[in-house]
């Protein structure tokens, strides 16, 4: 169900090969892990994901393509992963990698107000870097071991399902008694 769940949405590797942006990737998107989902590459690949969405905005995407691509995994889903942080869910996403780094370092929580802007980024987040980067390696961490663990585990019961349900399981010569 996964592999079919996934080729349902990912885009066809044929015409990603043939994009312009990936031209310069091409001795590498040879490996059939980088745009096929297999567990192994989509369980790493949602892992790394989601690692990489927590981490601030302009180095998600890019930061979440290479590491794929050095670590031979589905890049497809490691950048769609990080979209879990979007314009909806950036504020809190940081704010709560803030107040859990302020808080793990004994530091006085400050005013926090995140903007998408290049000012914030350059300005705003010199103050507060060292609890919001604490912030970002735990929930980044702890949350793509997680992402992980449930992909694997609903991969495999998936699996294990529709193993069970064929008609030839049912008939296997060690599972069926035999006729007198």
């Amino acid at each position: 169900m996964p592999r079919k769940f996934l080729k349902r949405y990912l885009p066809d590797p044929k015409s990603l090969r043939e994009q312009w942006y990936l031209r310069p990737f091409q001795a590498l998107l040879h490996d059939p892990a980088l745009l096929y989902p297999n567990r192994r590459a989509a369980t790493r690949a949602l892992a790394l994901g989601l690692f990489w969405a927590f981490v601030p905005v302009p180095f998600q995407m890019p930061g979440a393509a290479l590491m794929a691509l050095w670590w031979r995994v589905n890049v497809p889903i490691a950048v769609a992963a990080v979209w879990i942080t979007n314009p909806l869910t950036m504020g809190p996403i940081f704010y709560a990698e803030y107040r859990l780094g302020a808080w793990l370092l004994d530091a006085r929580a400050t005013d926090f107000r995140f903007e998408l802007t290049l000012e914030w980024l350059t300005e705003g987040l010199v103050h507060i870097w060292q609890p919001m980067l604490l912030g970002m390696l735990i929930l980044g961490s702890v949350f793509s071991i997680l992402g992980y663990v449930v992909l694997n585990w609903i991969w495999k019961l998936s699996v294990m399902r529709s193993y069970t349900s064929r008609p030839h399981f049912r008939l296997h010569p060690f599972r069926r008694k035999k006729d007198k």
